[in-house]
C-alpha cells in the first residue's frame, strides 16, 4: 500500500491542521455531491487538479495525511488506466492538511486550455463519476 506523501489540489485557502471532508459538490460535475475526498501521491497531479477546477482564488496544493482508510480511485484505476499509474486515491474519512506546497509544475496556458476543453466535453457527454 502507498505510504505517501499525499497531496490534494484545490482553490480553497486552508491552514495546517484543517480537515478536508467529503460531502461537497464535485469539481467536475457540480450536480453530484461527493461521498469521498480525493488525493494523489503525485505532487504535479494535485497541481493539475488545482489548476483545472473551477472557482475563485489561486490554485493551491496541500500535502495531506489520511485520517482513515482509503482506496484506489475507481474513476481512473482500471477504468481509464490499467493499475493505478496516476496514484490517485479516495477516502470517506477526512484528510488533514500538513503543509502547503508551492513546488509543483504549473500548466502552460495552452495545456490548461486543452484540459478545460476535455472537461467541458466530459460534462457535455454526462461522463460517469463513480461516487
Amino acid at each position: 500500500m502507498e505510504t505517501g506523501p499525499f497531496f490534494h489540489g484545490t482553490r480553497a485557502d486552508l491552514r495546517v491542521g484543517d480537515l478536508l471532508t467529503p460531502g461537497f459538490r464535485s469539481n467536475y460535475r457540480p450536480e453530484v455531491v461527493m461521498n469521498h475526498i480525493y488525493f494523489t501521491a503525485l505532487l504535479d497531479g494535485a497541481g493539475l487538479a488545482a489548476e483545472i477546477i473551477p472557482g475563485d482564488g489561486p490554485p493551491r496544493v496541500y500535502e495531506v495525511e489520511p485520517t482513515g482508510e482509503w482506496e484506489d480511485d475507481p474513476n481512473v484505476t482500471d477504468k481509464k488506466f490499467p493499475g493505478n499509474p496516476t496514484r490517485s486515491y479516495r477516502s470517506a474519512a477526512p484528510l488533514r492538511v500538513v503543509a502547503e506546497r508551492d513546488d509543483w509544475t504549473r500548466l502552460t496556458p495552452e495545456v490548461l486550455a486543452e484540459w478545460r476543453t476535455r472537461l467541458a466535453r466530459m460534462r457535455d457527454e454526462n461522463a460517469e463519476i463513480i461516487n
